[in-house]
C-alpha cells in the first residue's frame, strides 16, 4: 500500500442548514480550547512565576492572553490555516499530504516535510493523552474548592471517569454527539455570564484590550516576562482541532461559532478571573472556581466535568481518524477499524489506539497529581504543533497563497515569532515536566518512521528477490498448469513483480484458477477519490488481469465492494462467492548490519506481526481469502 498524487477529487463541504453545522462545530471543535479557562490564569499567577496580582500584572497577562487568542486562534487558524484545506480536509496529516504535493516526489524538501509532519502527528498523538489528563483533572479539582476534606478523591474520581470515558468509546459517538452542542453552548453561556457579573463590579479591566498593558508587563517584567507565555499557551490549547474538524463541519460554520459564541465567551471569563484577582490576591488558588457564586459551585463542576468529557471525546475521536490517516499514507500498520455509524464514515473506532491512550492518560495523571502540575508539560506539544503547522503552511500554500503575498509572508513571520517566543518558554519548563510530552513525541515519532522505513526496506527486499510480471506469464502459456473454475485476487505491494502468494499457490497447489487478478492498493495523498477513479484494470494476458484500487488517506478500504462495483460496470466478473482473495504474510528475520539497526528491526517485526490481517483491514470476508507466507530477511 503506497502513497500517491492523485488528480485532486472533488469532495464536498458539509451540506445542509448552517445552524446546525454551527451548533455541532461548538460541541465538538472548541471543546477543548473552551476548557481552558479551568486552569491557564491560575497557572498564570502559580507560585512557579513568581508573579504578584497587582494591577499591571494582571492587565499585562489578561492582555497577553487576549492577543493570544486574536493572533493564534483568530488570525492564523480562522483566517489563514482554515483556508489551507486539502480538498475539505485539514489536520496536521491532511496539511502534510497537501504540502508534499507542491514537491517533487523524492526530493530532499519532500522527505523533510514528511518527516516533519510525522513528527507534528506524534505531537498530537500526545495531546490525546494530555488533554483529558488535564482537562478532566482540572475539573475535578473543583471538588476541593467545594470542601477542601475532598482533595484526596480528587484522583480517583478523576481516575474512575476517564475509565468510563474510554470504555464508552466502543459504543460510538453518534448518540452522545447530539448532545455535544447543547452543553458546550451551555458551558459558554456559563463562561460568559460568570465573566460579564465579576466584570461589572471593576470594568476598567477592560482596559486589558489595549495592547500596551502587554508590552509594558515585558518591560516591567524583562526576560522573566517571556518564561510566563509557558502559561498563557495553555488559552489557545485546542487550536489545531479547528482544522482538524473542518471536513466535518466545514470552514464557514468554524468561523461564525468561534467569532460568535467562543472568543466573547472566552475573553469575558478571563476578564472576570482578573477582577477577582485585583479584588483578592488570594483568589490565585483557584480564580475559576472562586468567581463562580457558592450556590452554583456544584452545578458549576458537573457543568464543568461534562465539558471536559466533551473536550477529552473530541480530541480521542481526533486520535483515532488522524491514526486512521497515517495507516493509509504507511506510518501506522494496519490496525482493526470498527465504523459506530451507518451514516457518517467519519465516526469510526479503534480498539488499540484506544487502549493505548487510555492507558497513557491514566499514568499521566497518577504520575502528576494535579493540573498545575500537568500544565508544565501540557504547552510543549501544543506549542511543537502550532508551530510545524506554521511552516507547512508556508510550503502548502507559498504558490497561491490566499492573501497578497507581501500580507501572507508578513502573518506567517509573525506566526512564526510567536511560536518560536512559546516553544521558548516552554521548554524553559523542561525539567519540571516539559520533558513528557517530548519524551513521548519522540517515541511516537520512532514508531511511525520505523514502520515507514522497515516497509520501505520490506519493499525493496521483496523487489530484489521477486519476479517480473511480464516474464513470468509468458512462460505461463508456454507451459500452462491445470486451470480451475473461479476467480482468484491476489494483493500485490508491486505492480511489475509477481505476488508471492501466487507463486506459492502455483508451486504447492499446481493450479490456477480460470481468472487471475493481480490488485495493488494505492493511498493518495487527497482525502477521497472520486469512483470514477477508484479502480484500474488492464488485461496481461488471457485469464490474467492487473488491477489498481485507488483510496483517500480519509477512506477506509473495502475490496470486495470496491470490485463488485467493477462488475456493475461491465469491467470483470467478481462474484462474491466464486472468488477467493489470496494475501501474504512474510516472517521477517531481524539481522544485524543490514537495513536499520538492529533494535529497530525488531520493533518492526513486533508490529509487523501483530499488525491486523488483510482480512480486516480491507474487509476481506474470512472464508473467501487464503494466506500464505514465507520468512524475508531486514
Amino acid at each position: 500500500m503506497s502513497a500517491i498524487p492523485l488528480s485532486p477529487s472533488v469532495h464536498a463541504q458539509p451540506q445542509g442548514r448552517l445552524a446546525p453545522l454551527v451548533l455541532g462545530a461548538i460541541g465538538v471543535v472548541f471543546g477543548d480550547i473552551g476548557t481552558s479557562p479551568l486552569y491557564t490564569i491560575k497557572e498564570a499567577f502559580s507560585p512557579h512565576y513568581g508573579l504578584t496580582a497587582d494591577l499591571p500584572t494582571v492587565l499585562g497577562i489578561l492582555s497577553l492572553v487576549f492577543w493570544s487568542l486574536m493572533l493564534v486562534i483568530t488570525v492564523k487558524y480562522v483566517l489563514v490555516v482554515l483556508r489551507a484545506d486539502n480538498e475539505g480536509e485539514g489536520g496536521i496529516m491532511a496539511l502534510t499530504a497537501l504540502a508534499q504535493r507542491t514537491l517533487s516526489p523524492g526530493s530532499k524538501a519532500f522527505y523533510a516535510t514528511g518527516v516533519l509532519g510525522v513528527f507534528g502527528a506524534a505531537l498530537f498523538f500526545g495531546d490525546g493523552v494530555l488533554t483529558p489528563a488535564i482537562s478532566v483533572l482540572s475539573a475535578v479539582e473543583g471538588l476541593q474548592v467545594a470542601a477542601p476534606a475532598l482533595e484526596r478523591v480528587v484522583v480517583p474520581t478523576t481516575l474512575l471517569v476517564l475509565v468510563a470515558l474510554f470504555a464508552t468509546q466502543r459504543f460510538g459517538t453518534d448518540r452522545v454527539g447530539k448532545a455535544f452542542g447543547p452543553v458546550i453552548v451551555l458551558w459558554f453561556i456559563a463562561l460568559a455570564v460568570i465573566g460579564v457579573h465579576n466584570i461589572l463590579r471593576n470594568p476598567a479591566v477592560l482596559e486589558a484590550l489595549n495592547p500596551a498593558w502587554a508590552v509594558r508587563f515585558f518591560a516591567t517584567h524583562g526576560a522573566h516576562g517571556l518564561f510566563v507565555l509557558g502559561a498563557v499557551v495553555l488559552a489557545v490549547t485546542g487550536g489545531e482541532a479547528l482544522a482538524a474538524d473542518m471536513g466535518h463541519f466545514g470552514r464557514r460554520a468554524i468561523q461564525i461559532g468561534w467569532t460568535c459564541v467562543a472568543l466573547p465567551a472566552l475573553v469575558t471569563n478571563y476578564f472576570g478571573q482578573g477582577v477577582l484577582l485585583l479584588a483578592d490576591p488570594r483568589a490565585i488558588e483557584n480564580p475559576f472556581y472562586l468567581g463562580v457564586p457558592s450556590w452554583a459551585l456544584y452545578p458549576m463542576i458537573g457543568l464543568a466535568t461534562a465539558a471536559t468529557i466533551i473536550a477529552s471525546q473530541a480530541v480521542i475521536s481526533g486520535g483515532y481518524s488522524a491514526a486512521r490517516q497515517a495507516i493509509q499514507l504507511g506510518y501506522l500498520p494496519r490496525m482493526r477499524i470498527l465504523h459506530t455509524s451507518r451514516l457518517a464514515i467519519g465516526q469510526v473506532y479503534m480498539p488499540t489506539i484506544n487502549t493505548l491512550l487510555m492507558l497513557g492518560t491514566l499514568m499521566t495523571v497518577v504520575g502528576f497529581g494535579s493540573s498545575t502540575a500537568l500544565a508544565t508539560a501540557y504547552g510543549v506539544s501544543v506549542v511543537g504543533t502550532m508551530l510545524i503547522t506554521t511552516v507547512l503552511l508556508a510550503v502548502a500554500l507559498r504558490r497561491r497563497p490566499p492573501f497578497p503575498a507581501a500580507l501572507f509572508w508578513g502573518l506567517l513571520a509573525l506566526f512564526l515569532v510567536v511560536d518560536l517566543a512559546f516553544l521558548g518558554a516552554n521548554l524553559v519548563k523542561f525539567m519540571d515536566g516539559a520533558w513528557f510530552p517530548l519524551l513521548l513525541g519522540a517515541a511516537l515519532f520512532t514508531l511511525l518512521r520505523t514502520w515507514r522505513r522497515g516497509r520501505q526496506l520490506l519493499h525493496d527486499q521483496l523487489h530484489r528477490d521477486g519476479i517480473q510480471l511480464e516474464g513470468f506469464v509468458q512462460a505461463l502459456l508456454l507451459a500452462p498448469p491445470t486451470r480451475v473454475p473461479g476467480t482468484a485476487v491476489f494483493l500485490a505491494s508491486q505492480t511489475d513483480l509477481v505476488p508471492k502468494a501466487l507463486l506459492h499457490n502455483l508451486k504447492h497447489n499446481k493450479v490456477l484458477h480460470a481468472r487471475n487478478v493481480l490488485l495493488t492498493v494505492e493511498t493518495c495523498q487527497v482525502p477521497y477519490v472520486p469512483a470514477s477513479e477508484r479502480l484500474s484494470l488492464h488485461a496481461v494476458a488471457d485469464g490474467f488481469h492487473r488491477a489498481t484500487l485507488r483510496y483517500g488517506f480519509m477512506e477506509t478500504p473495502d475490496i470486495p465492494v470496491a470490485l463488485m462495483a467493477a462488475a456493475d460496470l461491465g469491467q470483470a466478473c467478481f462474484d462474491p462467492m466464486d472468488t477467493t482473495y489470496f494475501t501474504s504474510r512474510e516472517s521477517l528475520v531481524a539481522r544485524p548490519r543490514h537495513g536499520m539497526p538492529l533494535w529497530r528491526d525488531r520493533l518492526f517485526a513486533f508490529l509487523h506481526r501483530n499488525a491486523a490481517p488483510a482480512s480486516d483491514f480491507f474487509r476481506i470476508p474470512g472464508t473467501r481469502q487464503v494466506e500464505l507466507g514465507a520468512p524475508v530477511e531486514i
